[in-house]
């Protein structure tokens, strides 16, 4: 693996960084790497279950997670331990970075949610992303997070979201 991109097959950590501190690392595996966009797959990283109340992450699930250099968020596709389509569930980050065996994405806080049938599409913790100040330390990424979930949810709701990651 080289210092920028990573080669399908072999094992890579992912780290989602929040306000400067890792809020998680876990072992993925790279499913592909076009120089642009880095897709791995991983089983739920976390412990236990975590409901949402519009969809449940739990053991056996699978993520396949999609992350771009130039792009302003990842799309990560979740499905149950038999394979059926829960949604998927999009951060919005800064462009991923790929280093060191690492792929390093800084979650901005802002989320969106698309049910596996397209008909739900919610905007999730505006709130928090109000609360982190980002708008007056780095006005610019602020307005780029705003404009990335914009693009996703539009793009949900004109049913071009598997465009995406196809």
């Amino acid at each position: 693996m080289s210092a920028s991109s990573a080669e399908a097959g072999t094992r890579i950590e992912v780290v989602l960084v929040k306000a400067g501190r890792t809020k998680l690392r876990y072992p993925a595996s790279v499913v592909s790497d076009d120089g642009t966009r880095v897709s791995v797959r991983a089983p739920w990283a976390a412990e236990g279950v975590r409901d949402f109340g519009f969809v449940r992450f739990e053991p056996g699930d699978v993520f396949t997670e999609h992350y771009w250099r130039d792009r302003w968020y990842a799309v990560k596709e979740v499905r149950d331990a038999d394979s059926v389509l829960k949604g998927w569930y999009c951060d919005i980050t800064r462009p991923a970075v790929v280093r060191g065996g690492e792929l390093i994405a800084e979650d901005l806080d802002l989320d969106l949610w698309v049910s596996a049938d397209g008909a739900t599409v919610l905007r999730l913790d505006e709130d928090e992303f109000a609360e982190s100040g980002l708008a007056e330390c780095d006005p610019e990424a602020a307005t780029r997070a705003v404009a990335a979930l914009d693009e996703l949810e539009l793009l949900a709701k004109l049913g071009q979201f598997t465009a995406l990651i196809d």
